[in-house]
């Protein structure tokens, strides 16, 4: 199994670049998925995986366990995770700080919730009952703001900072969602970097944004639909001359060029990490 330290910079796997990502030689190259699309016990898609596998390290970034929610974790998806990460071995396994079901009703987005004591106790032991159950430690990701929401007792980094005290797990660090809720919210992206509890940082995301031009102001979504901006550059970097080098991933879910223009974006943050370990 690879582990983190081994691992430069990633894309999302997508099925229409299996095999030239199966092929790709790059180094430090690695793949991320949603183990949701995989969670299976066979079929050409797990195939797929398989043989990525043999070549490259894989990280699992789940969109579906629902930590913020009012109960532990569906015990059959954890099993069908479990059973997929000791398939793959995959170096990471991640998830969102965010809420998709509440109260046996499920929808399809990842939603925020007041940071208060309640929410703390909730979500730890929601880490903790996965981590458990998967044999593994996790990282979770800081989640994209769009709106204010009344009720938060700790800042987002602090919440974040207890919950890796509490429960032992990583933080993978959205260097895109920073940009854009400090643009929606209207903080001082660097500043929030400074405050973030970077000893914990296991992985770092990447992607591109588009704006709704309709509010007003106009608001930043994070749509994963376009190549990363040059403020998120910027801002990458500086999170990396304060954190030092981790496994980075270029996020791309919709508008999906050739997988060489990917690649291309890819290289970029790979130059960007080894002109840091060059300079530590």
């Amino acid at each position: 199994m690879n582990t983190p330290a081994e691992c430069g910079a990633g894309l999302g796997l997508k099925p229409q670049h299996y095999e030239q990502a199966r092929n790709c030689e790059a180094r430090g190259l690695w793949f991320e998925v949603h183990p949701e699309n995989y969670m299976v016990e066979g079929g050409p898609r797990l195939a797929w995986l398989e043989a990525v596998r043999e070549r490259h390290a894989l990280s699992l970034h789940g969109v579906s366990l629902s930590l913020a929610a009012d109960r532990v974790p569906d015990a059959a998806h954890l099993r069908r995770l479990r059973a997929l990460a000791d398939r793959v071995q995959p170096a990471l396994v991640s998830e969102h700080l965010a809420w998709s079901a509440w109260g046996g009703r499920y929808h399809p987005d990842l939603l925020p919730f007041p940071r208060d004591a309640a929410a703390l106790s909730r979500i730890a032991a929601n880490i903790a009952c996965t981590q458990e159950a998967l044999g593994r430690r996790i990282a979770v990701e800081n989640p994209s703001h769009y709106i204010r929401i009344d009720g938060h007792a700790w800042s987002e980094q602090d919440f974040l900072a207890e919950l890796v005290r509490r429960t032992g797990c990583g933080l993978l660090l959205d260097v895109n969602n920073v940009y854009v809720s400090a643009r929606n919210m209207g903080f001082d992206a660097r500043a929030w970097i400074d405050a973030f509890p970077g000893e914990a940082v296991m992985e770092m995301h990447l992607a591109g944004y588009s704006v709704d031009e309709e509010t007003q102001p106009p608001l930043l979504i994070d749509s994963h639909d376009a190549p990363v901006a040059d403020a998120v550059w910027s801002l990458y970097r500086y999170a990396i001359d304060r954190f030092g080098p981790r496994p980075a991933l270029i996020e791309r879910d919709d508008h999906i060029p050739a997988f060489d223009t990917l690649l291309a974006e890819r290289n970029a943050a790979q130059s960007i990490l080894e002109r840091a370990e060059v300079i530590a």
